[in-house]
């Protein structure tokens, strides 16, 4: 069943993504080809896709990442807090529960990719994988190289219409016309009328959540990252707990 959204609760959503300081800051000019969801066009596109079952769950739980290097981090929090997984106890929430850009380090994300290595260089989509099996949710990685962009299309629209399935993707920013090298963030919804994914961006500093076509996400994902053998970017479908 489709969810059905009114503009009120999508304006209050809306609100909610933009209400931190973090997402009021000055952010970069937008490339043409990329819709601000912010904009009349991004909320008009958000009002009509048929695909945004993750973005109640997910604005919900927006942070921006920590640090520079913290992109996967927090998009890995956000969807495990969506997932409503098991969260370490902290002593300063307790007796509440919530994965936050600390807690989520133990010693079995330790043998995935140790933080020393994350503070410095990030993670590679196969490390989101395998991130996320440690803290109990199942993950499946596609590297872009893998498939094509009607495969893609196909699994991340089936992803967004599913309620309590989410999508991570690992992208190239300067094939979308964005500042720097490699970034990771949750994919929200899909506009079939426009042919256009929202990528909710954890580098709230730096740019807003934007609507970005398919073939442009595509392109960008199927691009070698230096620090997985050379082997391109992709995308995570995630799902709960068995």
């Amino acid at each position: 069943m489709r969810m059905k959204f009114t503009s009120g609760l999508i304006a209050l959503a809306l609100a909610g993504l933009l209400a931190a300081p973090a997402a009021m800051a000055r952010t970069l000019a937008l490339a043409p080809a990329l819709v601000s969801l912010k904009s009349d066009e991004g909320v008009a596109i958000l009002n009509r896709a048929s695909a945004r079952a993750p973005y109640i769950d997910l604005s919900m739980q927006f942070v921006t990442q920590k640090t520079q290097s913290f992109c996967g981090v927090a998009s890995i929090v956000m969807v495990l807090n969506a997932l409503d997984v098991d969260a370490p106890s902290q002593p300063e929430y307790e007796p509440y529960r919530v994965f936050t850009q600390d807690d989520f380090f133990n010693e079995e994300t330790e043998k995935v990719r140790p933080r020393a290595l994350i503070d410095r260089r990030g993670m590679t989509v196969d490390q989101i994988g395998g991130l996320l099996g440690v803290h109990g949710a199942q993950a499946r990685v596609i590297h872009a190289s893998d498939t094509n962009l009607e495969e893609f299309r196909r699994l991340a629209k089936e992803q967004l219409t599913a309620k309590g399935k989410y999508l991570i993707v690992n992208y190239f920013r300067q094939t979308l016309a964005q500042e720097r090298g490699g970034h990771i963030s949750p994919v929200a919804a899909y506009d079939e009328m426009s042919d256009r994914f929202l990528i909710l961006d954890v580098a709230r500093y730096k740019y807003p959540p934007v609507w970005v076509t398919a073939a442009d996400l595509y392109a960008a994902m199927n691009t070698p990252d230096s620090d997985n053998n050379m082997r391109s970017r992709g995308f995570v479908l995630i799902d709960g707990p068995k």
